[in-house]
Parts: structure tokens; C-alpha cells; sequence
């Protein structure tokens, strides 16, 4: 068997393809090798090394390739022969393995890739027009689910883009809000808005926020006074609702709405 080294792009583009193929199948890559026996690529390059120092085998060409990084490595063609002993040094259980794979080559370089003669034939043009047929209701089966797939996702966009554009307006504000100030974007009332948080465990019944909430940046207190005429200075505790408690209380509150009209 010609133990020529095919490199990438020697054969011209007028080359017919089972000439392409019949080179191809005389040699094997060292990658490949390796993928075989279930080794290392470097390992299986110092076994083929050692072995041409040796002079068990002849010194295999060089190939370039781009490894799965798009970085520049080498690799080795060895010849049917030389395959035998590296894969002997290697792995010698795996040589039924290799011998089913240079039998899988050999008969894929035995014969043309298409044979122009057999269009003469009807049975092999239905075949092939049928096999076309096949391809193109399967290929527009796939546009068609893309497409119901593209509407519904366009459907969804449309869909959430209030809920978007409240969460963009809300939650990159650094702003605070009182029980009024948020029951207005929200769209209720500050007394509906303060029973449906104590409802939900953020505040106690005198509308003062736990400190759970505090602590996971839904709510925060505003501390302050006022002069009683009575009993003087009164300190108070104001409730101040974060843009993140905002969005969170939006959403609770339109899942409330769903469960009302179920």
C-alpha cells in the first residue's frame, strides 16, 4: 500500500472524490489513533516517536491542525502497517477495533462517492426525488415550529413588556417610597395597600416594618417626631418602601388580581 503523505489542499479542486477518498483511507492520523484506543493524543505522538527512534516504523509526515482552542498542533499520518504496531504498544485489545475501522475506510475508498450511471436507472431517481421530498416536508415542518416558537416568544416580549418597563422605571431608582406614593403606581389605595403588606407579613399591625424586610432591602423606617400639644415631643416610625419592595409588591399584588378573578 503507497505510504504517500496526503497534506491539506495538495489535491487540486478538479480531483475526482473517490480519487480523494482512495488517499485518504491509505493513512491514518495519529488523533484518530488515539480516539480509538481511548488515549491521549500526546501519548499516542510519544509512542510513534519512540518507535521511529527505534526504526520499528519509518518516520510518519507531519500534518498541521487547529485544535478545539483554534490553536496551531501536529499530528501524525502513519500508514496501515505502522498503525498495527503503534496501537500493539499501546493498547493491544484495542487492535479488533482498529482493524474494523481500516476495513470501514478501505470500503468507503473502494467506491465512487455517487455512481453517474445509476440516474439511468428510474427506481434510483424516484428514490432519490422521494428522499428529496422527504427532506423538504421535514425541513418546513421545522420552519413551521420556529415560526409558532418566534410568535409565541414575540407574544410573551409583548406580553411582559409592562411588567419590564414598571421593573427598568422602579428597581434602578435609588428612590424610596411612603404607603401613599407606592399605592399610586401600584394602583390602590394607601389603607388597601398597608392591610394587603400586613397580610403578607412586611409590616406589624401598626404599620411598622419587621426587620426581616428591612434586612432584605424590601422595606426601610424613617425616623422622626413631632410636637404633641399635650404630651410633647412624639417620636415616629415611618415605613418606606424600597425600589426593589416596589417591584416584589407590584407583582405580589398582580398575582392577588389573578387569584380574584379565577
Amino acid at each position: 500500500m503507497n505510504n504517500l503523505s496526503i497534506q491539506s489542499g495538495q489535491l487540486s479542486s478538479d480531483t475526482p472524490h473517490f480519487l480523494q477518498a482512495q488517499n485518504v483511507a491509505q493513512q491514518m492520523s495519529s488523533r484518530e489513533i488515539a480516539d480509538l484506543v481511548s488515549s491521549r493524543h500526546d501519548s499516542v505522538k510519544r509512542t510513534i516517536e519512540r518507535l521511529v527512534e527505534r526504526k520499528v516504523i519509518g518516520s510518519p509526515p507531519v500534518v498541521e491542525y487547529l485544535d478545539g482552542l483554534g490553536r496551531k498542533a501536529n499530528e501524525y499520518m502513519v500508514c496501515k502497517r505502522d498503525s498495527f504496531i503503534i496501537v500493539a504498544q499501546l493498547s493491544p485489545e484495542f487492535t479488533a477495533r482498529l482493524v474494523d475501522r481500516w476495513q470501514e475506510l478501505e470500503a468507503l475508498s473502494a467506491k465512487p462517492a455517487f455512481d453517474i450511471a445509476s440516474l439511468n436507472d428510474p427506481k434510483v431517481l424516484l428514490a432519490l426525488l422521494t428522499d428529496n421530498v422527504r427532506k423538504v416536508v421535514a425541513l418546513e415542518a421545522d420552519n413551521t415550529e420556529l415560526s409558532k416558537e418566534n410568535h409565541e416568544l414575540e407574544a410573551k416580549v409583548e406580553q411582559d413588556a409592562p411588567k419590564v418597563a414598571f421593573h427598568d422605571m422602579v428597581v434602578v431608582s435609588h428612590k424610596k417610597y411612603n404607603a401613599a406614593q407606592a399605592a399610586k403606581i401600584i394602583g390602590t389605595g394607601r389603607t388597601r395597600l398597608l392591610q394587603f403588606m400586613r397580610q403578607k407579613g412586611w409590616v406589624t399591625r401598626s404599620n411598622e416594618p419587621y426587620q426581616a424586610k428591612i434586612e432584605a432591602g424590601l422595606l426601610d423606617v424613617k425616623l422622626g417626631t413631632f410636637e404633641h400639644p399635650i404630651d410633647g415631643t412624639i417620636p415616629t416610625c415611618s415605613t418606606l418602601i424600597t425600589g426593589k419592595g416596589l417591584t416584589k409588591l407590584e407583582a405580589l399584588w398582580r398575582e392577588r388580581d389573578a387569584d380574584l378573578l379565577a
